[in-house]
């Protein structure tokens, strides 16, 4: 029996970034296509098997301890990110602001989908949800030099919409444009009552 199953869910690939220096800027560059290795995108400051860990995972880790990378990537939600730009009063949000790998249009509440969710694309590239991506304040000095007076304003308006982190379970390639099938682990929701 299958541990995943096809969810009724479609989604399109309408942005694709890389960060080239994450040292340099949080700041995505905007490309048409990437070339998805185990690694996660080539040359990207987020790529790599592995990664030192970081405050997420301070409960588990001191922090720079090497683990295995599963935030080779991050995928934002299109509808989300237009909530978050009404809540921040600008007119769009530019994913490249927040470091964004991939905006996807098509799965509603698409933070929350569980982790292990698998999207599935072309030739059978796959990403794996590793979990939702907690909003935080690295993101305000990319927006506010955009955007002015608006930086502070968007981890409160991105909680429960920072869209999730993933990594990458086959490899091949992504273009803006692209469906992504939706599989979601076969399982009913925890419950530790």
């Amino acid at each position: 029996m299958p541990a995943l199953k096809l969810s009724d869910f479609t989604a399109r690939v309408v942005w694709l970034g890389k960060v080239p220096d994450r040292e340099e800027s949080l700041r995505a560059v905007p490309v048409d296509e990437v070339a998805l290795g185990y690694g996660g995108v080539p040359g990207e400051a987020h790529g790599g098997i592995t990664r030192p860990s970081c405050s997420r995972v301070r409960e588990l880790y001191r922090t720079g301890t090497e683990i295995r990378n599963t935030r080779q990537l991050t995928i934002l939600s299109a509808e989300e990110l237009q909530v978050i730009a009404d809540e921040m009063g600008v007119a769009r949000f530019d994913p490249s602001w927040a470091g964004a790998s991939m905006v996807i249009e098509g799965i509603p509440d698409f933070s929350h989908v569980p982790p292990s969710a698998r999207l599935q694309g072309p030739g059978g590239v796959t990403v794996t949800v590793d979990m939702q991506n907690r909003p935080c304040t690295l993101p305000a000095p990319v927006i506010e030099a955009d955007a002015p007076g608006t930086g502070r304003a968007f981890k409160r308006a991105a909680e429960g919409r920072r869209g999730v982190t993933a990594w990458v379970e086959r490899e091949g390639r992504l273009a803006v444009g692209d469906a992504l099938r939706l599989f979601v682990p076969d399982q009913r929701a925890w419950s530790a009552t």
